[in-house]
This record gives structure tokens, C-alpha cells and sequence, in this order.
């Protein structure tokens, strides 16, 4: 269909468009209008993607000035979800007769995921793939297997290089799958090719850690405009990924390995030295300049990771101690040292970074200035050493940016040593934690360098969390609830079992037999109700472990088996995709099962149950963090100091937000439907109610946040029995056909009220 956004025609690749994509799509207009950042909260199931997608392709198409949109996603399924979306789109715009013009949009992920050597794609890890394929790419490879033939090339590669950018890819959207088999048929690298392709993309679409994480970030994104469009989908934890971004963790076998590699560095600059000497000289001429230029003219694939530093620091000369090459080898073996000595200490130690550099100041005369430059000067080496298996020297990157982050900032950081495992643990195993506590300092720079960055998830309430956690100003901000025909998904609050003994997660409560009891009562109760799938997420693996051998024990894991089978989420990734795809085989032969699982695993993050399998989410408990963690207290201490954030609201608004997140896996669309039970006494409670999103608290009724067991089963036959009468479509449809005569008929933000009149009297009608 096609319909008016104020002035703004947009093509929409569905006969039909509901009253929340529509507003969704205005309130997204106002912010690319505005130049401004955009905070945009939609209940899952209702075509966030599609309808995000259809605005921005369509304002692009329209107005003057070509904006890149750069669509920011969690994982490679994701990804590839979006770009299929993206596809049908411009099929869509091109049968409607939309001219299009040379439209280019693809994804950007792994070697691992692209690369159609076929020696090299049938290696299963990751790091293995990128060492074999630097080893065949690096120029310097090329130039010596020209002249003795003693390396393997990789044919992809070569004739990628003889390609004109202009005649590499024709226009189109293509996805991972596209790109690869696009790849083979003409022989070219899919991976390389993505990246030469970037500049006249129209729309991108990738990891989050492209965009947030700095080592990364400076090799793939820092050639675009400043009026791109940045979208960061499923963005609910992405303070998160920020923090991840920017810690860093050391242990004896970190250290080990850095030793090895120095050594190894050590040897090939002496061989240099012998060998070519006027190379080393080179590079220390340009580090006299500035690491600016000594990094010029880098290829992302001969230099390690390290982390961005400002560029008035990029612009001062490289301290005189570190600029000859094997000077800066023996300042990393002294700083290795001293990081030993310090893993040697047998209790506990925090510090703030000013604190650590002054330590490390005193023990080995070693200043902060060189330390500021040690990742990329280490990258300097590398490139001038023609390293391609950077696998190896991983461990010592990761100390050179341990190094530079120390250095570079004072506050918004921690250094932690840890003796043990934990603090019952007897057995000695350091780890030596850089926590980054300040989401901002990550995301900042997009913040600041893009006029449009637009967060978005299902999950984002209560809102006003993130603009402060993150230091940004939102000019549009706004949650929108769901226009549903008929009740398709029913969340339900169980308080107490059927003995009306109240049931909770609490640490002082969770392993009471009566608890652990009447938790298990109602799996077995909605086990043997609900048809095809069931997911049970528990807040930690730990409790998962402790409450299932306790149903073992007593017997009420039987009672489930006699229903459903069982399969459980474990930390092993290989184990969790064999048991959701046996979990998936059940539910489709129509034995059913049910998924044990975690909040904050791999099933709560990117799996969708959609229909049958997933008819009914349990959470048990809330899923609070370890608030024992010596980390989150730092960083509970930090956002309380620098951001007035108290700690209980942050620690609820994260639980909450991971809970919405499990429940939300339920749904996947309006015909779908499914139950929500919310399995805990404080989810009663208004200051936890009011944290959920507003799509799902809006229906929460007075009956169904105080139940039993008993009373929770009630409900959930109820509610089963409602959604097996038959369903006619066009009384979904009615709602979202309503509101597209009156956007055809006028436009603009005015039809707003109405659609959402319109819909609110259809809810309470029979469907």
C-alpha cells in the first residue's frame, strides 16, 4: 500500500498497515526532521523492522541529499532478518513502479560467516579462519609468493583486486546468503567485497559492535557522513554491549601468552635489523610525527584491535622511549612483569586507574604517556613487521589495550584484582578485571558525530533510564501499546501456590521446599494445559541447577515428563542449538515440549517462539543481577555519583527489563498468542509493575496480578479456550483498514487519535 506521511509518500510492502506502525513511522519522521536522536519504544510482533525500514528507505528516495542509513542489529540471524525485510521492500517499491535508481543495501559480518574458500570455510573456529585468510591476502604475502611460491593464495581475493569499485556489485539487496553464493558464481570474496562496497551503500546493516565498540568501529565506520542514519534495533542492554566494549580481563595465561609473543617480536625485529634496517628507521621517522601518520595508510587486517584514542593525542609525537622498535619490546616485557607481580597478591584489590598508573609509576618507572601509547604503537610494529597470524599476538593486544585504556582515562574505570574465583573458592585463580563503569564513554562519539540516532526495542520502559546512563538528549521519545481485535497474548501475576504459601525468588525464600514446591506444581499444571511448547526462564543458571535437582528429587520432573518432554539451556552454545532444535522437533510432532532456560542466555536474547512453539512463557522469580559482584557495586557506585541513579532502581529497572525481554519471546505477531506468567510475589507490587513495558502493563488487569496457582491455571484454560473458537482475520485486519482510509484519505499526524479511537472500541468487541 501507499500512504502519506505529512508530505512524505511511503510505500509499505503490506495491504494493510496497523494504527501503531503508523505512529511508530511518524514519530521516527519527526526525528530524522528534527536532526535529532530518537528514543522509540514498539511491542514485539507488530513489524517494528518493516515498518523502521519502509520510513527511512522512503525519506531517502524523497528528499534531497543522500542519507546512508546504518541499521544496527545483536546477532547474524537478526541481521539477516532485516536485510530479508529490506529485500521484499525495494521488490515491493519496484513492481509499484518506485524509482529506486542504483539502491544498494547489504550486510557486514565474520570471514568466518562469508568466506567461500574451500579450504578455509570448512574450519569451524572463527579466529582460525581470519589467520588463514590474512596469511593468503596481506599484500606483503602476495608480493613473496610472487617471487617464490611458497604461500598459497586465495583466488577470491586476488581477482577482488583487479575489480573497478564501480563494476563489483550490481544494485540490489543482497543478504549474507545473497552475498556469498553472489561471491562463488564470480569468484570474488565476499567478505572484502562488502567492505570496498560501503561507501556507495544506501543501507548497511551489522553488528552492534561495528558501530559501539571502538576497535572495531575505527576500521569499518569512520568514513561515514555525519547526516547517516543510525539505528540500533533490539537495543534494550545496549549499555551493555558499551561496557563489554571497553573492559578488558587478564589472567597467568594471558600473561603467558603475552611473554611468548614479546619474545617472538623481539626475535623478528633483530631479524629486521639484519634483514632491512632502513624499515625500522622509516618507522621510527614517521612515529616522530605523530601515530597519525605512522597509521595513515593501515589495512584493518595487519593491525590488532586496540582502542581509539583522541585525536589530539594521535597528533603528538610517540615518547622517545618507545619509538625504536626494540626499546618498545622491552618496555612491554617490563610492564608484563610488573602486571605478574601484581596477579601474585593473595587478597583483593580495587583502585581507580589514577591509582594503578602511579603504582605502576613507582614500582618501574614506567609514566603514563608511553603506557597511552602502547596498543597503537604496537599496531605500528606489527604493520611494520608484516605479521598476518595476529592470532598469536592476541594476548599481547589485549595487554597493550589494558595498557592504553589505564592511561587514557581517569574516571569511568576500575582496576580489579581477584584472587579466586569467588570468595568461597580455595583455589587460586587471578584475574585481574579493567571494568569499564560508564556506558557513555563508548557511545558518546556516535552520540556526537551523527545527527540521527534513533534506540529501539520492545523493551526500553521505563525510558527515562537511558538518556541518562548514556548521556544523550532523545528529541523524540515515546512507547506505544498494542491495537489488538482480540486479546491475543494474557499476562498473568502468580503470587502464592495453591497451599497459599507466597512464592519468590528472593535469596532468603528461593530454596524453601515450599517455594521450590509450588514453583514446580505450576510448571506441572501448565505442562499439561497449554499444547506444543512451553519455555520456563529461571534468573541464573545456578538457581536453574539447584531448583530442577530439587524437582528431581522429590518426583515432579516426572509429572512434567508424562505431559511434554524436557530439554535444557546450557552455557555450552553447541549443547543449546542441539536442544532447541530437538525442543522445536517436539513441538512440531505434536508431543510438545518444554525449555528450561536463563534470563540473559541465548534464548532470551535471539530466539523467537513463534506459534506452536512457544504457547506459554513462564519467569520465575525476577532476575536480578549478582549483587555480590565487586563489578556491578562499581558500577552501582559510579552511576549513583555521576548520574544520581539510585542503586535499587537500577538494579530493578535491569531486572525488569531482562524479565520483559523473556516474556516478550511469546509473541511474535498479531495472529500469534500466548501466555505470559510473571511467577513471583513482587511483580504485584506498582514499583515493579510500572517498569514493564507499557504494551504489556496495559494488560495487566486488577484479576490476573494477585493469583494462585490454581486461579493462574483457570485463567490460562480461559484463555486457550477464547483463542481455539474460530478467528476471522478481517476483524484483526478491521482496525488497521480503518485507520489506512483515513491516512490515505488525509495524512499527517492527525489520523493518530483517531486510529487509536478506532481501535480501543474494536478491542471490546466479540471477534
Amino acid at each position: 500500500m501507499r500512504f502519506f506521511i505529512d508530505d512524505l509518500p511511503v510505500v509499505f510492502p503490506y495491504d494493510y498497515v496497523y494504527p501503531e506502525q503508523y505512529q511508530y513511522m511518524c514519530a521516527l519522521k519527526r526525528s530524522l526532521d528534527n536532526r535529532g536522536h530518537g528514543m522509540l519504544e514498539m511491542p514485539s510482533g507488530t513489524g517494528k523492522t518493516i515498518s523502521l525500514l519502509s520510513l527511512i528507505v522512503a525519506y531517502q528516495r524523497f528528499y534531497p541529499g543522500r542519507r546512508k542509513l546504518v541499521y544496527c542489529s545483536r546477532t547474524v540471524p537478526e541481521i539477516d532478518k532485516a536485510l530479508a525485510e529490506l529485500k521484499r521492500l525495494m521488490e515491493y517499491r519496484r513492481a509499484r513502479g518506485c524509482q529506486d535508481g542504483e539502491f544498494v543495501g547489504l550486510g557486514l559480518t565474520s570471514r568466518k560467516n562469508l568466506c567461500v574458500h574451500p579450504r578455509v570455510n570448512t574450519e569451524r573456529k572463527g579466529a582460525v579462519v581470519d589467520a588463514r585468510c590474512r596469511e593468503m591476502t596481506a599484500s606483503w604475502v602476495r608480493s613473496k609468493a610472487a617471487t617464490t611460491g611458497g604461500v598459497e593464495l586465495c583466488d577470491f581475493f586476488e581477482r577482488l583486486q583487479t575489480r573497478e569499485a564501480s563494476d563489483l556489485l550490481p544494485a540490489g539487496v543482497y543478504t549474507l546468503d545473497d552475498l556469498t553464493e553472489y561471491g562463488r558464481e564470480n569468484g570474488l570474496c565476499p567478505y572484502y567485497l562488502s567492505r570496498r562496497v560501503i561507501p556507495a551503500a544506501d543501507v548497511i546493516i551489522y553488528s552492534f559492535h561495528y558501530m559501539v565498540d571502538p576497535k572495531v568501529a575505527e576500521l569499518v565506520s569512520k568514513e561515514f557522513e555525519k547526516d547517516s542514519i543510525i539505528v540500533f534495533d533490539e537495543a534494550h542492554n545496549i549499555d551493555s554491549i558499551c561496557i563489554d566494549a571497553l573492559s578488558v580481563d587478564i589472567n597467568n595465561s594471558t600473561l603467558r601468552a603475552s611473554t611468548a609473543s614479546v619474545e617472538r617480536l623481539g626475535r623478528r625485529v633483530e631479524e629486521l635489523k639484519g634483514q632491512n634496517s632502513e624499515k625500522l628507521q622509516g618507522e621510527y621517522d614517521r612515529l616522530v610525527e605523530g601515530l597519525r601518520d605512522a597509521l595513515a595508510a593501515r589495512d584493518e587486517d595487519l593491525v590488532l584491535s586496540n582502542p581509539i584514542l583522541p585525536d589530539h593525542v594521535l597528533r603528538e609525537a610517540v615518547p622517545g622511549n618507545i619509538r625504536k622498535a626494540d626499546h618498545f619490546v622491552r618496555f612491554l616485557k617490563r610492564f608484563i612483569e610488573y602486571l605478574k607481580a601484581r596477579m601474585r597478591v593473595m587478597h583483593v584489590v580495587a583502585e581507580t586507574t589514577p591509582s594503578f598508573l602511579k603504582h605502576v609509576r613507582e614500582v618501574t618507572y614506567i609514566e603514563r604517556k608511553p603506557l597511552r601509547f602502547c596498543a597503537e604503537r604496537l599496531a605500528s610494529l606489527v604493520r611494520t613487521l608484516e605479521i598476518t597470524d595476529l592470532e598469536e599476538y592476541g594476548a599481547l593486544a589485549k595487554v597493550a589495550a589494558f595498557a592504553t585504556l589505564c592511561a587514557t582515562y581517569d574516571t569511568g574505570f576500575m582496576v580489579l584484582f581477584e584472587p579466586y574465583e569467588s570468595d568461597q573458592s580455595k583455589v587460586p585463580n587471578p584475574v585481574m578485571h579493567l571494568a569499564c563503569l560508564d556506558a557513555a564513554i563508548a557511545i558518546k562519539p556516535v552520540f556526537k558525530r551523527f545527527h540521527t540516532v534513533i534506540i529501539t526495542s520492545g523493551t526500553l520502559s521505563p525510558m527515562d533510564m537511558y538518556p541518562r546512563m548514556l548521556e544523550f538528549v532523545p528529541a523524540v521519545q515515546e512507547s506505544f501499546t498494542m491495537t489488538l481485535a482480540r486479546k491475543c497474548f494474557v499476562p498473568l501475576v502468580v503470587t502464592r501456590g495453591g497451599d497459599q504459601v507466597a512464592i519468590s525468588s528472593r535469596f532468603e525464600v528461593r530454596n524453601d521446599p515450599a517455594v521450590v514446591r509450588n514453583y514446580g506444581h505450576l510448571l506441572v499444571e501448565t505442562a499439561r494445559v497449554v499444547p506444543d511448547g512451553v519455555v520456563a526462564f529461571f534468573p541464573s543458571y545456578l538457581y536453574m541447577e539447584s531448583i530442577v535437582a530439587m524437582w528431581n528429587e522429590s518426583g515432579l520432573l516426572k509429572d512434567v515428563w508424562k505431559h511434554k518432554l524436557i530439554f535444557v539451556e546450557t552455557p555450552d552454545a553447541a549443547e543449546t542449538s542441539v536442544a532447541l532444535q530437538n525442543y522445536r522437533a517436539a513441538c512440531n510432532n505434536g508431543r510438545g515440549a518444554v525449555l528450561l532456560s536463563v534470563a540473559r542466555g541465548k534464548v532470551s536474547e535471539g530466539i523467537d517462539f513463534d506459534h506452536n512453539y512457544g504457547r506459554a512463557v513462564i519467569m520465575f522469580g525476577i532476575p536480578y543481577q549478582y549483587t555480590e559482584s565487586r563489578i556491578l557495586r562499581a558500577r552501582l557506585e559510579f552511576m549513583r555519583e555521576a548520574h544520581q541513579i539510585r542503586e535499587n532502581d537500577f538494579l530493578t529497572f535491569d531486572a525488569l527489563r531482562h524479565a520483559s525481554q523473556c516474556i516478550g519471546r511469546v509473541l511474535r505477531g498479531k495472529t500469534d498468542y500466548g501466555l505470559m506468567v510473571l511467577a513471583d510475589k513482587r511483580y504485584a507490587r506498582e514499583d515493579k509493575r510500572s517498569k514493564l513495558p507499557r504494551w504489556i502493563g496495559s494488560c495487566l488487569s486488577e484479576k490476573s496480578m494477585n493469583l494462585s496457582t490454581d486461579m493462574a491455571i483457570g485463567e490460562m484454560r480461559r484463555f486457550l479456550k477464547a483463542m481455539a473458537q474460530p478467528f476471522d482475520l478481517s476483524a484483526q485486519l478491521g482496525v488497521s483498514m480503518w485507520a489506512n482510509e483515513h491516512i490515505v484519505q488525509h495524512g499527517g499526524r492527525g489520523d493518530i487519535e483517531a486510529a487509536e479511537s478506532s481501535a480501543a472500541m474494536d478491542v471490546d468487541q466479540p471477534a
